[in-house]
């Protein structure tokens, strides 16, 4: 066929699509390389045809089905290969890493196939609904909503160590530290201590431990089945988070002698 006069736009677009030809062949076994060659010449005079009539953002739509205009009977077979080729690719290169601590945060990282990214997105999106008076951004919504959906996943609640004066019993939690030697505020420890294990262990004058309690938890079986049943979702006015993202806290801080019974947890 003669070729016409077309722009530098449309030419890039048409080489880049010729070039894919090979590619979107790869995989089928049952094409062999006069037939790839074929197919890829008949790709060429198909863009310089429609470079005639079409722009270059119109060529592009194009060259995305080139397979549909130059053989048909093998694009559906030619896109399902293609499609698991870089599904398994993607797959390979999942990864997540938490950074260290810094200044207070953990930097979070990581790339997802397709199929685990829409399942974090469906699990995601029900917690992110706007509430009367959040003012937090869209970003500090995502990362709540994350470590919602991992709270309930524990097997066991968090571990708190409370280490206790001898002389005098200290009355309030104060800085805390993880396993791993990270110091956290007491706002944190008071928050966590809420529905945790707590393990009181006494300390005498040189740090030695002199007792260490049994653990307890706060509120799990039963007694959270029921305030599921009772509140049907977090208690908070204007909050409507189901059941199962709902954490049971005490009305009356347990701290301050609240009672770990159906009348003071809510479920929140």
């Amino acid at each position: 066929m003669s070729y016409g006069c077309f722009d530098l736009n449309q030419a890039a677009v048409i080489a880049k699509t010729v070039d894919s030809v090979p590619e979107k062949l790869a995989d089928l076994d049952d094409v062999g390389p006069a037939e790839t060659s074929q197919l890829t010449q008949k790709a060429l005079d198909t863009m310089i045809e429609m470079a005639t009539r079409l722009p270059a953002y119109q060529l592009v739509e194009v060259g995305h089905r080139i397979l549909t205009h130059v053989a048909p009977h093998l694009a559906e077979r030619a896109e399902a290969a293609a499609l698991a080729r870089l599904e398994r690719r993607a797959h390979q290169r999942r990864g997540f890493a938490m950074s260290r601590p810094s200044d207070g945060l953990v930097r979070l990282s990581g790339r997802l196939d397709l199929e685990a990214a829409a399942t974090v997105q469906a699990a995601l999106d029900p917690l992110r609904k706007p509430t009367p008076g959040d003012d937090r951004t869209p970003e500090q919504v995502r990362a709540d909503a994350l470590v919602d959906i991992c709270r309930p996943t524990l097997r066991e609640p968090s571990q708190v160590v409370v280490t206790v004066a001898f002389d005098p019993l200290a009355q309030a939690l104060g800085v805390g530290e993880t396993d791993t030697g990270q110091r956290l505020s007491p706002e944190i420890v008071r928050r966590v201590a809420c529905d945790a294990l707590i393990l009181p262990v006494m300390l005498g004058g040189s740090s030695q431990v002199l007792d260490m309690g049994r653990t307890r938890r706060l509120v799990t079986g039963a007694l959270r089945r029921a305030l599921h049943v009772r509140d049907r979702g977090c208690a908070f006015p204007d909050c409507d988070r189901p059941p199962r993202w709902c954490d049971a806290h005490h009305v009356l801080p347990w701290t301050k002698g609240g009672t770990t019974s159906l009348d003071n947890p809510r479920s929140h």
